[in-house]
């Protein structure tokens, strides 16, 4: 039996990740702690409530005394850290959420684990920290650039987590994946945000030119990545996680466009934010080389997302509202 203790496990990769293991390991075991904050939703699992294979707990990673208790209950193998603030836009209006969260909250799991133990601790990361490049890709080894206090702070943890592998021997693997799409994501990343806006004949806001370049990772492969680099991945060692699929935002905005049956007319070009990197693009060969590649075809992946959204707009309509939606209509006062 394996038991995976799963930081910011109600939010949209961390639930899909929960998910893909439960669903392909029935001797596994789950412990789930999150904050709940707005894009933590509870309602990603609620199938698994039920589930003596799963175990959740409302608390922050940042508070050591929870974080200890589920160490000393459970005794867990695993450690996988999706716990994050991860929007851009809010990171550039309250920063300081985010170093909290990102920082001190990996370094209060980081600190246990070394007290405590475990086989791996898996901390998440993301390309935004090598910053944008015009030409090539880049790879594990090249230097962190990061241009927004979100990309700061994940990049940060990235560095933390490191030194507790150089400096403790704590068994730390580093995962840094491009822009993840799929169910269960939060109705304010590009994808979700159009595809629900569309659905709704409401207006996609497209940022600047809308020539700004990111690479397309289904969340089901990024979950199996991380899966595969769990169970083969070395210790000590970074792994940049793709998905080969480089698109401009306005070409993801034409494909949803069309896959919605909606007018071009519901684009509508708005000012572009601050720091908005120009391009993202890993080089994933060191992944490839011990054995992993993607396993979706992208627009069959892309259709099955858009599917989910038509279908499930009792998840997502609720989360247009509240708090969000008073973000969003300040956000984009134009519209």
């Amino acid at each position: 039996m394996k038991k995976y203790f799963v930081t910011g496990g109600c939010g949209f990769i961390g639930s899909n990740f929960i998910r893909y293991i439960l669903n392909k390991d029935d001797s596994s075991v789950i412990i789930n702690l999150d904050k709940l904050t707005y894009a933590g939703n509870p309602n990603n699992l609620s199938d698994f409530k039920n589930d003596e294979r799963y175990t959740f707990y409302h608390g922050d990673i940042c508070d050591k005394s929870i974080v200890k208790k589920i160490f000393q209950i459970h005794n867990p193998d695993y450690l996988i850290n999706f716990a994050a603030e991860s929007h851009v836009d809010r990171s550039i209006g309250k920063p300081d959420d985010f170093i909290q969260t990102d920082i001190f909250g990996a370094f209060t799991l980081l600190e246990t684990a070394r007290e405590l133990g475990l086989k791996r601790f898996v901390q998440i990361s993301t390309d935004e920290v090598y910053g944008s490049i015009e030409k090539g890709s880049f790879s594990e080894t090249d230097a962190l650039m990061p241009r927004n206090p979100y990309s700061a702070s994940k990049a940060g943890a990235d560095r933390l987590a490191y030194s507790y592998f150089t400096t403790y021997n704590l068994p730390v693997i580093i995962t840094r994946a491009s822009n993840n799409f799929g169910p269960f994501q939060f109705p304010e990343k590009l994808i979700p945000l159009f595809v629900t806006n569309a659905i709704e004949d409401k207006k996609l806001p497209v940022y600047g030119d809308g020539k700004n370049i990111r690479d397309w990772l289904y969340v089901e492969d990024h979950c199996d990545a991380i899966k595969y680099i769990i169970d083969d991945g070395e210790v000590g060692e970074i792994y940049n996680i793709g998905g080969g699929n480089e698109l401009t935002n306005i070409e993801i905005t034409n494909l949803i466009l069309k896959e919605t049956n909606k007018p071009e007319s519901l684009k509508q070009y708005v000012q572009d934010r601050l720091g908005h990197d120009r391009r993202y693009s890993l080089n994933c060969e060191k992944l490839g080389n011990i054995g992993w590649h993607p396993k979706y075809d992208f627009l069959k992946a892309i259709q099955f997302t858009l599917d989910w959204y038509k279908h499930n707009d009792k998840w997502w309509k609720p989360l247009k509202s509240g708090e969000y939606l008073e973000y969003y209509k300040e956000h984009y006062k134009e519209l």
